[in-house]
């Protein structure tokens, strides 16, 4: 696949490479030997927004439309539904040890699955039902799942107890500090500071990234003068580097952070010609997966959706 990696803006044009389907043996023997697919085909209609992956070769991918959880073996692209949604959003996925914890959109809940089964362990109406709201990311660190709410300034915190044990209840963190809720998507994508001592949130529609301790106090992480992550939604960590993905800019944007993640300075952007609005992003091996909502095209039953998977710039 051929892309390319820039500071500020797409130049030019570039092709793409696409994947011939082959019986589901032959390319499990061909996976042992050669290169891993690069496009993985979802359901038509899926509409695909979060993406999860762990140790072994497995994405996890929810739908947008009734919360379905697909699964996908990397090596071949074969799929099939994992667990079947409760008929609200899935959104954004974080895998730990054997679960996966699901944000569940303007459902305003989440839930926890049984990696090997697909069974829900627990699930969490985070706001009530009939309240905006739109419980967007989720990340998982040693002690605490962590949700956003892109429509209400407050982060959704489960407590695990002893061995990981799940909390009876969430418990709700606002967001105080630099953050300013406005109109359209806020909170969104959400990681942990690469000194693992605060969280980082990424506010869609102004841009801005921030540094969000524990007790919810968020101050605005220093870019630059001019510089934004606007449209930002997922975000992986990898040592001080950050990943954000800007959906309907097509982009994977790159920023080296301080320990402390109060500044970074955002070094490239990467896009690549099968991007087709990512969200999300996911890394196994040497690639990031990346789910293509398709936010821009009409979603009908038989819309065409897929995944990518692209060189780690």
């Amino acid at each position: 696949m051929l892309r390319r990696t820039f500071a500020n803006a797409l130049l030019g044009t570039a092709l793409a490479v696409t994947v011939t389907a082959v019986p589901a043996e032959a390319a499990q023997s061909r996976a042992l030997t050669g290169p891993l697919p690069s496009t993985i085909t979802l359901p038509s209609g899926f509409q695909p927004e979060g993406i999860a992956i762990g140790k072994k070769p497995y994405a996890y991918f929810g739908s947008r439309v009734d919360g379905d959880i697909y699964r996908v073996d990397l090596r071949t692209g074969a799929g099939r539904t994992f667990s079947e949604g409760p008929g609200t959003a899935s959104l954004g996925l974080k895998i730990d040890d054997n679960r996966l914890f699901v944000a569940g959109g303007a459902g305003g809940n989440a839930r926890v699955l049984d990696l090997r089964t697909g069974e829900v362990l627990k699930s969490y109406q985070l706001q009530p039902v009939g309240t905006t709201a739109f419980i967007n990311d989720v990340i998982v660190t040693d002690d605490a799942a962590w949700f956003t709410d892109s429509r209400n300034a407050v982060l959704f915190k489960l407590p695990f107890g002893r061995h990981g044990k799940l909390p009876a209840a969430a418990a709700a963190v606002p967001i105080t500090g630099d953050f300013v809720q406005g109109e359209g998507n806020n909170a969104n994508g959400i990681t942990t500071t690469p000194d693992g001592r605060a969280l980082i949130v990424v506010q869609s529609n102004t841009g801005s990234l921030f540094r969000v301790s524990y007790s919810g106090v968020a101050t605005k992480v220093d870019l630059g003068a001019t510089e934004t992550l606007v449209n930002g939604d997922g975000l992986w960590l990898r040592g001080r580097t950050l990943y954000a993905v800007q959906n309907r800019l097509n982009v994977i944007a790159k920023v080296e952070l301080n320990r402390k993640g109060t500044a970074g300075t955002v070094v490239s952007r990467t896009g690549d010609p099968s991007f087709d609005v990512p969200t999300t992003i996911a890394e196994f091996g040497k690639r990031f997966y990346l789910p293509n909502a398709r936010f821009t095209t009409p979603a009908e039953p038989t819309t065409a959706y897929n995944a990518v998977a692209v060189p780690i710039p």
